[in-house]
Formats: structure tokens, sequence, C-alpha cells
């Protein structure tokens, strides 16, 4: 029966997800919002909204491990697993902006929050500033979207036209409704079956939110971003990543720490393994994205490698199988190491590359 509820759980977070993001994406394309834009709020914030309701319905339970773990876990999901399956299907095209902006917001709201966390302790104040920063960060998108869509009519010498329909307006917000509904009543039923499933197999609620609770959740994004690299959009592709992990961390955990009775607790092996490895991930997008502006197939296969490598280690760690010192010692000494170099060598050679094509164009 557990097991019953745990599958209807998560097929209410697509389907409502699924609903959600299909409205939404809707409306945004009747105010006439670029691809990229759409990838990285409507798109991501919607489909990131199963995180949310996991989150704060496990912070108001005082279940703090899932209501992290969920959130460090899909980031790593996210970047590893999406971007890795997707880049597989297709070559990731990256835009500018996300090298130059959204990547390195994400990065620093990855690091941040491995400051804040150093305490132990994720209370109402920090949730209140990551809040903050998201408001700043969708205010810079929006007038980014304005200033984008004001360039564009005065090339095309068009002016802005809006289907204004009643019937479009109104299902788009009944798609909006009800798939928020559904994600409300899926993620109770997800967070209750996923604490039973780890008191019953003694594995803890932090190994569970790590990787069940944070995989089921991100299968949203999976969906939206193999079908738009299906569908050449590329933009909203890799958009709904960067997006969804910069929504993750900023309004997933701050609302979680707001609604949270004595705030957010953060086990020491989050600060000291599982933070940092998020971390990590985030930067790793620098140099695969420098490379060419294309996210490769052989790129996507390392990103997927690695996710293989983190779940892994998780199940190593969490049955304290003899073999994990070993293999930690391989990934940490040999394999990281090693694919770090090869990807700043291939970007240093891109940089020299674009670096000589702008001399000749020059001349």
């Amino acid at each position: 029966m557990t097991l019953l509820i745990f599958s209807a759980g998560l097929a209410l977070l697509i389907v409502g997800a699924e609903a959600l993001v299909r409205g939404a994406s809707r409306i945004a394309l009747m105010l006439g919002v670029s691809p990229l834009i759409i990838g990285l709020t409507v798109v991501a914030f919607g489909t990131s909204a199963p995180e949310l309701a996991v989150s704060v319905k496990a912070a108001m339970s005082q279940q703090s491990e899932i209501a992290l773990g969920n959130v460090v876990g899909s980031n790593v999901f996210n970047v590893l697993f999406i971007l890795g399956v997707s880049a597989l299907v297709t070559p990731l095209v990256v835009s500018r902006q996300l090298v130059r902006l959204d990547v390195p917001v994400m990065i620093a709201v990855s690091v941040g929050l491995l400051i804040v966390s150093m305490d132990g302790e994720l209370g109402r104040f920090d949730g209140l500033v990551l809040i903050s920063g998201l408001g700043v960060y969708l205010w810079f998108l929006a007038s980014q979207s304005r200033k984008e869509r004001r360039e564009q009519r005065e090339e095309s010498g068009e002016t802005r036209t809006v289907d204004r329909t009643s019937g479009g307006w109104l299902i788009d917000s009944l798609l909006v409704v009800g798939g928020l509904a559904m994600l409300i009543l899926g993620s109770r039923w997800l967070v209750d079956s996923a604490v039973s499933i780890a008191q019953a197999l003694g594995v803890s609620e932090l190994v569970i939110g790590l990787t069940v609770v944070a995989a089921g959740t991100s299968l949203p994004e999976v969906v939206t971003s193999v079908i738009a690299s299906l569908r050449g959009e590329r933009d909203i592709a890799v958009g709904n990543v960067v997006g969804s992990n910069i929504f993750n961390i900023m309004a997933v955990l701050g609302v979680s720490c707001i609604v949270a009775p004595e705030g957010l607790s953060v086990p020491s092996a989050v600060i000291g393994f599982d933070l940092p490895i998020m971390i990590v991930v985030a930067f790793a997008c620098l140099p695969i994205f420098f490379t060419g502006g294309v996210i490769s197939r052989w790129e996507g296969g390392l990103l997927l490698g690695y996710y293989v490598a983190y779940t892994t280690y998780l199940i190593l760690a969490a049955s304290h199988h003899d073999a994990q010192p070993e293999f930690t010692g391989f990934m940490l000494y040999f394999a990281i190491p090693l694919t770090l170099v090869t990807l700043i060598v291939i970007a240093a050679l891109e940089v020299r590359k674009q670096r000589v094509i702008g001399r000749i164009d020059n001349r």
C-alpha cells in the first residue's frame, strides 16, 4: 500500500507539473516573452513546484533532512542527469546570457547556501534573505525581457499583439490552478510514503531525500528538457535546469525555512559532502558551457556518468559497504581531477580559438 501511495504521489506530481507548465507557458507566450526567459522562469519555476510542495510539507512536519536533501539532491540531479540525458538526445546550444549571468548566479547562491549553513541551521532570517534575492533576480530578468521585446519590435517595426480571448485565458488559468492542486496532494503522498519506506529499510531520511524524492520531484524537469531538446527548443531545455536550481535554493529553501516551526537543521554530512558536491557540479557547468557554446554528446555522457557515481556513493555510504573508501578515493583523487583538467584544457583551447578568429575578422 505504501508503494502504491508513493507511485500515485509521483504520478500526481508529474501530471500536475505538466498542467502547470503548459498553462503558464501559454500565458507567457501570449505576452511575447523570449524562450530563454520562459525557460529560466515560467518553465523552471513550474517544474520546480514539486520540490517546493514536497520541501514545504516536510519542513512543516519538522522533517528537515527530507526538505534539505530534496533541494540538494534535485540540483545535483538537474545538472548531471537532466543535462546529460538532454545532451545525449541532441547537442545543446548554450546562450551567452546563461554563461555570463545565470550560471554565475547559480554558483553564487550555491556557495552562499553553504556559507549560511555552516552554523548547522537555516532560520527564518536566512529564508527571508533567500526570498529577497530571488525577487531581485526576477526583477532583473523581467527588465531584460522588456528590453528584448522593445528591441525586437523596433527592428521589425511591428507592434505587440496579445491574444486576450477569454476562452484561452480561462483554460490556461484552470490548468495552472489544477496543476497546483495536484502538486500539493501528490507531494503529501510522496513525503509520507517516502518516510515510511525509509523507516522500513533502515535508511536515513537524508539519503531518501537526496535520491528517491529528489529524482521523483525532478521528473517534470526531465520530461520538459528532453521534449524541449527533441523539438529544438534548446534555450528552454538548458534554461529550465539552471532556472530550477536557482529557484530550488532561493524559493524552495527560502519558503521552507520560513514555515519550519524551528527552522531547518543542517546535518554535518550535508555541510561536509552534499553541499560541496552541489557547488562542484554548479562550477562544472562553466567549462562545459564554454566549450564552443555547445554541450556535446560526450559531455552529456560524462555528466550522466558522474550522476551514476554520485548515486553509487550514497548507496555504499548508506549500506556501510566495504568498498566505500576505495570508491571514494578513486573519485576524489583520480576521476574528478582528470575530468576537471580535461574540461579546463578544452575551455582554454576554445577561448584561444575564438581570439584567433576575432583577430582574423578584425583584419
